[in-house]
């Protein structure tokens, strides 16, 4: 064969000429398969070779999908060259926040149900500790330090997994630390040695803490932000339900058998919840998922250039006229993106420079520390105060933490009425305050009181004179 004549293209669109996306081709041509024929109004009377230089450009889920230019060629066969290879399904690799309701309230009720689970595992332990004192023949004190190494490895974790999960997306982690925490769930059970348990449980809870702190990453992903409410009281309502059942069963369970049969169940019911994981939980990071469909793209062109197809019907100054170009795809985030190595780092450090230098966040902290510390400290009091004033036996004290659950499912109906209730009710003025995040401080400010006036009531009601409902409602 001769060689391709030189090829005169007009002017490119300085967007072109800056690698940008090229958002002016015609919305029904999106993602079109190149089987169509509406790019053919210039046709070319020549083909792009090898020899032309490939232009690089950013893509972003409003970008449209170019057609190839041998649709757009003249109608000359070239028998030399083999069928094009087909173009890749794109729809996989749709923008989240387009999906279907129904895929985003899979993807929200399986985070949910794995962020319950994980904390459910941050109480079942505490069921087990009487009979962990007298096998091992350790303190009382010693062996509740099963909860704190738990919170330890819960929140020294986030810190450097968080950028794996920027890089890789939310599935391989949840998928990778999922499979670890049932793992070491099972060395749990099965550990001869108080070390053993102790390093088990600091394990655990590294491996779950991504159960809790990434769903909130997750949705993020697929709602936009006023759509988030009931997603987000969701999660948090699961948290808070399974702090509650974790004691609640696994009293029942240490009373009636050994205590390793708590750390057995948690092995089955988290086994269950990764299957689901693997087998119904798709990626939601959209940086993940642009990535991804730009590889694939870039790999299509690789092979249609390697079957003799080169070049993309590309748009110019006039919106009717395309002309053909050599093109790859590139995403702009990960070019923007830091080493691994810093990101690491920057994780580390940002959020004890953040918790020093803003008001905001070092006193948002410190109530929600101070809020979860009572949450766990009832782990302890609980069974004490109920054992010992009220002559409960293990599995009677520990039922007591269904009015945690209880209040908890409670709290999330409230959380996820009480904002279209306000938006329904309020001015117009008021609803745009509304839409901002410092619009939900409000219900915050009124039932943030709850937390005090429980602590009050459980402590000044924990008498055997008093009925024990008293300090149970206080719970």
């Amino acid at each position: 064969m001769s060689a391709d004549p030189e090829i005169k293209l007009p002017p490119e669109p300085d967007d072109l000429k800056n690698k940008s996306s090229n958002p002016d081709l015609r919305q029904d041509e999106r993602e079109k398969r190149p089987d169509s024929d509406s790019w053919s109004g210039d046709r070319p009377t020549v083909r792009l070779s090898a020899n032309d230089e490939i232009t690089w450009h950013y893509l972003t889920f409003e970008t449209e999908t170019p057609s190839p230019a041998y649709l757009a060629t003249s109608s000359s066969s070239d028998d030399s060259r083999a069928p094009p290879p087909e173009c890749p399904n794109l729809k996989k690799y749709q923008s989240p926040f387009d999906w279907s309701p129904k895929r985003k309230a899979i993807l929200t009720w399986i985070s949910v149900t794995a962020t319950m689970f994980t904390a459910y595992t941050a109480g079942s332990y505490s069921a087990g500790t009487d009979q962990m004192t007298e096998l091992w023949g350790i303190s009382d004190v010693a062996a509740e330090t099963g909860i704190t190494i738990f919170t330890c490895g819960f929140a020294i974790a986030p810190m450097v997994l968080a950028p794996f999960s920027e890089i890789n997306g939310r599935r391989p982690m949840f998928v990778v630390t999922g499979i670890l925490f049932v793992v070491f769930q099972v060395v749990c059970a099965v550990t001869p040695t108080f070390a053993g348990m102790l390093v088990a449980r600091f394990l655990v809870g590294c491996a779950g803490s991504s159960f809790s702190t990434m769903v909130g990453g997750v949705v993020s992903d697929i709602y936009r932000a006023e759509n988030r409410n009931t997603a987000m009281a969701l999660f948090a309502g699961a948290a808070l339900v399974g702090t509650g059942l974790g004691p609640l069963i696994s009293g029942f369970i240490a009373y009636n058998t050994t205590w390793r049969w708590i750390f057995y169940l948690q092995v089955i019911v988290d086994g269950i919840v990764m299957v689901l994981i693997v087998f119904f939980f798709k990626e939601t990071r959209g940086s993940v998922l642009l990535s991804r469909k730009a590889k694939a793209l870039n790999k299509w062109y690789d092979s249609l250039e390697g079957h003799g197809y080169y070049g993309m019907m590309m748009p110019t100054q006039d919106p009717t006229k395309t002309v053909p170009q050599r093109i790859r795809w590139k995403v702009k985030s990960d070019e923007e993106r830091a080493s691994l190595g810093k990101m690491i780092t920057v994780s580390l450090y940002r959020p004890f420079h953040l918790l020093f230098t803003e008001p905001v966040v070092f006193f948002f902290s410190l109530w929600i520390s101070f809020s979860w510390a009572i949450l766990y400290l009832m782990f302890s009091a609980i069974p004490l105060v109920f054992r010992t004033n009220y002559d409960f036996n293990l599995q009677e004290a520990d039922a007591i933490f269904t009015a945690i659950s209880v209040g908890a499912m409670i709290s999330t109906v409230i959380s996820i009425y009480q904002e279209k209730l306000a938006r329904r009710f309020a001015s117009d003025k008021r609803r745009g305050f509304l839409n901002s995040p410092e619009g939900r401080l409000y219900f915050s400010c009124f039932q943030s009181a709850l937390l005090p006036i429980g602590c009050f009531w459980f402590g000044w009601t924990q008498f055997s004179y008093i009925h024990w409902i008293v300090p149970a409602l206080a719970v």
